[in-house]
């Protein structure tokens, strides 16, 4: 048993890791503060060396300056008598000997904390849980892992239950909180999984599956730093609000070299500000999509249907479609994307054009040219115009400005945004890619008047478009070489100069010439290197990362999937998400078919079983409407209970007014915590408008995955079933926000027969 001596002992233990806490941050801003005044450096190696160490201090401040709260909550006395504090970082007494004040989560000796039970209690006597409020220990929860402890065989196996059960049935509030002080043994396997391959966690509603993807992150990066630290992590949630919510985990846990994105943020430069009908977002989905683009792309390369007639500096000449047809099969038969083929598509049609200029030269001089100026036999072609002079012809055409026009007209260099406004505003180009691949309605769901208001389901194609298209980045190279060279000349001129001058000493010399070498050759990469690979990749569409996390991964469609895959060639990958809970049009239907065409059968499932957030009460309602959507589908198992039955109120007049009274007694009952409306999206306005004021949230059932909210209202639950064929599944995600209390309100639809268990009563308030 712990008691008031146990407490002050822990205080003291705290006080002094809060200590070297705050020694350490003040070092660290000290030698970075140094570095930074003292300047760049005069060799390529002193700047990367400041430029690391810069980076790498940078790192440390950022990772001591998010683990303040909470820094210390467990310790582990041990059998052989040894013990240790388990924290978010690990720290060291630098006054004696590097011991360990602080063992970080992640590392292997810590792993006890979470896995040790009374049956096997891996050489821990006693699991102790502090209880923090700043820095100061307010509690601490003892268990003492007993071998002879009577197992009845019904417990969920909680390791650390008081302190688990004290987390779940705290108040919510804006953003999700860490788990690190109460993972339990399943969430642990999985957040220390093997980094390679495509791990697949599947896990019904409150089972943890984000938090654990989150402490996979950390983990990852903590374990493999090496590897992750130059490609870093990328983390795709569903939804701006989401991300928002989920801002805050990582870097309590000590991280910040991880991208947070949704997969309409994937491609930069480009903005979400509309969206998809259903049946659009289902045709933008498919995979189909893909051939459908790169049709589009074909069918800009063009042959014309007659001759073309060009007049360059007074010269006439003809673009005929056989030469045309010739040249865009050379270029195809590279299989080049469309940008890069160009370029011999313009080489070839320059040649051709070329030869016509020569031809048509040759042929004026030999008018003008008395006949016995030739011998007999000789190709006059061949004494008039030699090579240079066609090749002078050739460059001379393709600076023109009416050849380069009428080529372009034929290949043109274009952008995925440019392709695809064209393609979904103009039902003539549709339709010609979409031959035989998409239906007329198809055709018609995605065709819009808006051209460039992108929709999330845009982005996928866009990326892909990115890839048809490729980029031609010939010149810039051409450009870069150039201005090179001309760098390089300068320098030598001004060392030839200082060589001359036989007052400079050869040291001063030498350090002259390392110091224009170093301006020369680290120019470019020294302003790169100044930039994480988070803030390198944010802006750089080809980026690959070493580590993809998919949240809510089962509302990816197919084209989404060409996308993310496409960021991790190596295939190393966390999917986490529930195949019952999808919802978009398009979304998965069993992980087997969503990444067979990627992996294969190459990837491992693992799966969460218990519902840490939702209260057996809600779970059992949740459950009835699980069963309708799959008979095989078992829901997760609640760790508690609270007591509070779901209710359910029928309105009869106006649904704005009508709710509003019971979202205030919901804000009651919560006490200051969370409150949200959940409904359907014709309502939201209205709703919003009736409980201004109120601090509840209105979400449509798409906003509402992933969150939790201690009180939740589902209005008009017969309607939210109805509006797709998935509809069931957007109600069993919208039952299962709450973490207390569940209303259900209805305006007059039918209920759905699953719901038929929820008493109809009005809040108690």
């Amino acid at each position: 048993m712990s008691g008031p001596g146990d407490l002050s002992a822990e205080q003291r233990h705290v006080s002094t890791v809060y200590a070297k806490l705050d020694a350490e941050r003040d070092e660290t801003s000290t030698r970075l503060a140094r570095i930074l005044r003292n300047g760049g450096g005069s060799t390529p190696q002193e700047r990367t060396d400041r430029d690391v160490a810069t980076t790498t201090l940078r790192e440390r401040l950022d990772q001591l300056e998010a683990v303040e709260a909470g820094l210390c909550f467990g310790k582990l006395d041990n059998t052989d008598g040894s013990s240790m504090h388990i924290g978010r970082i690990g720290l060291f007494d630098t006054d004696n000997d590097y011991e360990p004040l602080l063992l970080d989560w992640r590392a292997p000796a810590a792993r006890p904390f979470y896995l040790a039970t009374a049956a096997s209690p891996l050489g821990v006597h006693r699991r102790r849980h502090l209880r923090t409020r700043l820095r100061k220990v307010v509690g601490i929860d003892d268990e003492v892992l007993d071998l002879y402890a009577e197992d009845t065989g019904a417990d969920l196996g909680l390791a650390g239950e008081a302190a688990l059960l004290a987390a779940l049935n705290r108040q919510r509030d804006d953003s999700m909180h860490d788990i690190v002080a109460t993972i339990q043994a399943e969430q642990d396997d999985i957040i220390r999984a093997d980094l390679s391959g495509v791990l697949v966690v599947q896990g019904g509603p409150g089972t943890g599956k984000t938090a654990v993807a989150l402490h996979r992150a950390a983990y990852l990066l903590y374990e493999h730093r090496e590897t992750l630290a130059s490609r870093g992590v990328l983390v795709l949630g569903p939804n701006e609000t989401f991300l928002r919510y989920i801002g805050q985990v990582l870097p309590s846990l000590g991280e910040t070299g991880v991208l947070l994105s949704t997969v309409g943020g994937m491609f930069p430069g480009a903005r979400v500000r509309d969206t998809d009908s259903r049946a659009a977002a289902e045709v933008k989905g498919g995979a189909v999509m893909a051939d459908v683009l790169a049709a589009a792309v074909a069918d800009r390369q063009r042959v014309p249907d007659g001759p073309v007639e060009v007049v360059a500096d007074e010269e006439r000449l003809v673009l005929r479609p056989e030469d045309c047809a010739v040249a865009r099969h050379k270029a195809r038969e590279t299989r080049r994307p469309h940008n890069v083929a160009r370029r011999v598509f313009l080489d070839t049609m320059l040649d051709i054009l070329a030869e016509q200029a020569a031809g048509s030269l040759t042929s004026t001089v030999l008018d003008d040219v008395p006949e016995v100026a030739y011998v007999e036999d000789e190709d006059p072609d061949a004494v008039l115009l030699d090579s240079r002079d066609i090749a002078d012809i050739r460059a001379e055409l393709a600076r023109d400005a009416a050849v380069r026009r009428a080529l372009d007209g034929l290949w043109q260099e274009l952008t995925p945004q440019q392709v695809l406004g064209d393609l979904l505003t103009d039902g003539a180009r549709l339709a010609s890619a979409a031959d035989g691949l998409l239906s007329v309605d198809d055709q018609a769901a995605v065709l819009r008047s808006k051209p460039r208001r992108w929709t999330s389901g845009d982005i996928a194609l866009l990326d892909e478009l990115a890839e048809v298209l490729g980029e031609d980045d010939t010149e810039e190279a051409e450009r870069r070489a150039r201005q090179e060279r001309e760098q390089r000349a300068y320098a030598e001129g001004v060392l030839h100069v200082l060589d001359q001058d036989d007052e400079i000493a050869d040291e001063e010399r030498l350090r002259v010439a390392d110091v224009l070498d170093a301006e020369l050759l680290a120019e470019r990469e020294q302003t790169r290197s100044q930039l994480s690979a988070v803030e390198r990749a944010a802006g750089d569409r080809s980026w690959t990362f070493g580590h993809v996390i998919v949240d809510e991964a089962q509302e990816l469609t197919a084209m989404d999937w060409r996308m993310v895959m496409r960021r991790c060639p190596s295939r190393s990958m966390t999917l986490v998400g529930d195949i019952a809970q999808t919802g978009a049009a398009g979304g998965a239907v069993s992980w087997e078919r969503m990444l067979a065409p990627h992996v294969d059968n190459r990837w491992r499932l693992a799966e969460l079983t218990v519902n840490y957030r939702t209260p057996a009460e809600i779970m059992t309602l949740a459950g009835d409407v699980l069963a309708e959507i799959g008979p095989g589908l078992t829901p997760p198992r609640s760790v508690r209970a609270t007591g509070v039955e779901p209710w359910r109120h029928d309105l009869d007049g106006a649904i704005a007014e009508g709710v509003a009274p019971l979202a205030t007694a919901e804000r009651a009952a919560a006490d200051g915590g969370t409150v949200a409306v959940v409904c359907p999206q014709r309502l939201q306005s209205s709703l919003r408008a009736s409980v201004a004021g109120e601090r509840v949230s209105v979400l449509t059932v798409e906003r509402a995955k992933g969150l939790e909210f201690d009180s939740v209202i589902v209005v008009a639950p017969g309607e939210i079933a109805a509006a797709s064929p998935r509809g069931l599944a957007d109600l069993y995600v919208a039952l299962t926000r709450a973490t207390q209390r569940l209303g259900v309100v209805t305006m007059g639809e039918p209920l759905p027969r699953c719901l038929g268990g929820v008493s109809a009563v009005a809040s108690d308030g």
